[in-house]
């Protein structure tokens, strides 16, 4: 997912997906791409159910440092996984 904000507005902000698997040699020797998600209602349901859970984790979340380093993101949610199963089980899927 890459999700791009250039300013406040639909019109300043774009969604793409992509599959999960941009490795090297994906890259040299397959094609990969990324789709814009258009529709509003979908944006949106991505933004609240796949992002978010993750920008707030509070627990498994790490942040890379400027050195190369990674130390614990401060979120303050819930492990995104749970976040996840909990609406994955509200939808009747678990």
């Amino acid at each position: 997912m890459f999700h791009f904000r250039w300013g406040e507005g639909p019109r300043q902000q774009a969604l793409y997906l992509s599959s999960a698997d941009w490795m090297t040699r994906n890259m040299l020797r397959r094609v990969e791409i990324a789709w814009p998600v258009d529709d509003p209602a979908l944006y949106q349901r991505v933004l609240e159910e796949c992002l978010a859970p993750y920008l707030r984790d509070g627990v498994d979340a790490w942040e890379l440092q400027l050195d190369g380093q990674y130390l614990p993101a401060a979120g303050e949610g819930p492990a995104a996984q749970h976040v996840l199963m909990g609406l994955l089980g509200r939808a009747g899927h678990a």
